[in-house]
């Protein structure tokens, strides 16, 4: 794939806009495409578009992220469902009040460069204004932070990311590289608001049981929006010989 001229929008560049026809949103077209994705999210907590990211344009993103990975840092964090913050009142060995274990390889804003095209898609101003309109919000910023706006992660074979809820509202991903096997991503739609939670079922799903858990297909290119402050997720363990490679999109 060549490379993205200057002053290019890089997601014309890299996204399917046959499919998913972002640039285009005041269209017919674009705005029954834009309906559905507002739609998806208000009634699901979600939106996910596989293949989101043409297929010589994912290529090109893999091999970026696993010429850069071996510069990042190994991350093992022991951290509760909530990310360290725990409710008053609960037993030491309720499982709401259990640490779990996370370890990934991951690569920080700043280990980036700016000449990537992950960075550069991030970047992009038409992405941007898509996030913000599929959450119908009045604006929206790509983050200023070093280290959390633009993040690579790999889930190596065993790993997983453990149950937990996100800080921020929704979260933004894109599936670099699935795993053989496994690596799957799931959550508990919905468990909780922002006054309260279903901690029953939270409860049941920390301890093994998966019935009320949902997942969707994702396979490269796929990119997500997801409530991920509300619902309870994960990913399961990545099997097989292949990584694990997503990129973490954060928006203000």
């Amino acid at each position: 794939m060549t490379a993205i001229n200057p002053g290019d929008d890089a997601a014309l560049a890299l996204v399917d806009t046959d499919r998913y026809p972002i640039g285009a949103l005041e269209t017919p077209e674009g705005a029954a495409f834009l309906k559905d994705c507002q739609v998806s999210m208000a009634e699901h907590g979600w939106c996910n578009l596989d293949g989101f990211i043409r297929p010589e344009a994912i290529a090109a993103l893999r091999e970026e992220a696993k010429a850069l990975l071996p510069t990042a840092q190994t991350l093992r964090v022991r951290r509760t469902i909530y990310q360290g913050q725990v409710e008053d009142g609960l037993d030491q060995d309720d499982l709401l009040n259990r640490e779990y274990t996370h370890v990934a390889q991951q690569l920080a804003d700043d280990q980036i460069p700016a000449s990537t095209r992950i960075k550069q898609l991030y970047h992009s101003p038409l992405l941007t204004d898509f996030v913000r309109r599929v959450q119908r919000k009045e604006q929206l910023y790509i983050c200023a932070d070093d280290f959390q706006a633009l993040n690579v992660v790999a889930l190596n074979p065993g790993g997983r990311h453990a149950w937990h809820y996100d800080t921020t509202e929704c979260t933004v991903t894109l599936l670099i590289q699935s795993a053989e096997q496994g690596g799957d991503f799931a959550f508990l739609p919905n468990s909780r608001t922002g006054s309260s939670e279903d901690k029953a079922a939270v409860r049941r799903l920390l301890g093994g049981d998966m019935s009320q858990a949902q997942t969707f297909a994702r396979g490269d290119g796929a990119f997500t929006l997801f409530r991920g402050g509300y619902s309870l997720h994960g990913v399961t363990e990545v099997e097989g010989n292949r990584s694990r490679i997503s990129a973490v999109l954060t928006y203000d």
